[in-house]
């Protein structure tokens, strides 16, 4: 994630699984995301808005994005985390998985350089 300022953040989101619901990464385009509350995280988060015809994307802290069917851990459903670095983390049952790191510093961070504003989200392809 990159903001107009230039401020940048590792990302993490599902792999593409035709934007079915708690197994897919949202489809690529252009969304707007606006605070409201989060009664799983019980804080505000952004969500993105229009997210053709999925509901409670947010952007919040995890590490695991993995592809459940395949069986791997997996802490989104959907949205998308900030992290500070790319690694491996063990996922509590012995097992190394690739995650991103420090995605609570990370979501902090991002919330405070965003001030609160609605933004304008482009999700592209991975690089």
């Amino acid at each position: 994630m990159i903001l107009e300022g230039g401020q940048e953040w590792d990302c993490l989101e599902l792999p593409w699984r035709n934007n079915q619901n708690g197994l897919s990464c949202v489809s690529l385009g252009n969304y707007t995301a606006a605070l409201a509350w989060s009664d799983h995280f019980g804080r505000y988060l952004y969500h993105l808005r229009d997210a053709n015809g999925r509901h409670a994307i947010e952007i919040h802290n995890a590490n695991f994005a993995g592809d459940v069917t395949l069986g791997w851990k997996s802490q989104l459903h959907g949205c998308v985390a900030p992290g500070l670095g790319i690694g491996e983390l063990n996922r509590g049952d012995g097992v190394k998985q690739k995650a991103v790191l420090r995605s609570i510093d990370a979501l902090n961070q991002f919330m405070a350089a965003t001030g609160g504003a609605d933004l304008d989200i482009e999700i592209g392809a991975a690089s």
